[in-house]
């Protein structure tokens, strides 16, 4: 029987090594997890790390119009004093000029669709931007002192809290600035106002002549909409039709705007309704006005 005994015992002890190492593979595993989980939550926090251009990117995003300044009511909750990462700031909401060099960066996928200061929702493929003080919502033509290009921006969201940073573009206004794939580029921002004329002044002004906002209430410029979509793809469509049949003098006017998820091809701005009306007599459409 001892050596029967025997056997047993080698038996059990063999089934107890295997034991302890399943539990040492399983004690592994969680250790190779633990930090896939650790990252999932630091992804979570990190969006500038984590941020980038769309999985679609729309076609034509260079014709995407710049903002048209207008007449709006500053959002008196987003141009309140506040504090952020250690930082305190005070927006300045008086009608004065305003010109800054500085870098500026982009934001882009990880915050598209997120509620922005103004309680919009952020919109990558818009012309919009981000500022520590100017007013919600505001204008200004943004730069770039490297190539020379320039953009008007409508400023409807708080940011860069980053010493280095100066403003915070939406990823079209750093597409047609030119510096997407740099990340930042030196830029100088001007603030602008609408005109009387339905064209915009830049903060060149003297501060002691502030531009009117009740003096040209109602005078926003006009668009000539040319088709409206749920998908941005049909919007596409059909802004690459008409570009092959307007004639070139248009092609500057054309581009698509995104309005609460509807997105319209649209054609201006024009200063007026008689203008729009003209455009589309000599494009063979149908008239459609709107002033957004």
């Amino acid at each position: 029987m001892q050596p029967v005994l025997r056997w047993l015992w080698l038996v059990f002890v063999s089934l107890v090594l295997v034991a302890c190492s399943t539990v040492k593979t399983a004690s592994a595993t969680n250790q190779s997890a633990s930090p896939t989980n650790k990252k999932t939550v630091a992804k979570n926090g990190a969006y500038f790390q984590n941020d980038g251009p769309a999985d679609h990117i729309p076609v034509n995003l260079n014709l995407v119009p710049d903002a048209v300044p207008q007449d709006e009511p500053l959002i008196k909750s987003a141009n309140l004093p506040y504090s952020a990462l250690g930082m305190s700031f005070r927006p300045d909401v008086r009608e004065k000029p305003y010109h800054a060099t500085g870098r500026a960066s982009w934001y882009g996928k990880q915050f598209h669709g997120r509620k922005t200061s103004s309680g919009e929702r952020y919109d990558m493929f818009a012309m919009t931007a981000a500022h520590p003080t100017l007013p919600i919502p505001s204008y200004a033509r943004v730069t770039n002192l490297t190539n020379g290009k320039s953009v008007v921006v409508r400023v409807n969201d708080r940011g860069p809290f980053h010493k280095s940073r100066l403003m915070d573009l939406s990823y079209a206004a750093a597409y047609k600035l030119g510096f997407i794939q740099q990340g930042s580029a030196k830029i100088a921002i001007d603030r602008v106002w609408p005109a009387a004329d339905n064209t915009f002044s830049a903060s060149a002004q003297p501060a002691t002549q502030p531009v009117s906002r009740e003096l040209r209430a109602g005078d926003n410029p006009k668009y000539l909409q040319l088709g409206s979509f749920a998908t941005l793809a049909n919007a596409e469509a059909l802004l690459q039709k008409t570009l092959g049949e307007l004639d070139d003098h248009y092609d500057s006017k054309l581009g698509i705007v995104n309005q609460q998820g509807v997105y319209k091809v649209r054609l201006g701005p024009f200063p007026s309704d008689d203008a729009v009306r003209s455009a589309a007599e000599n494009l063979h459409v149908e008239t459609v006005i709107t002033s957004l």
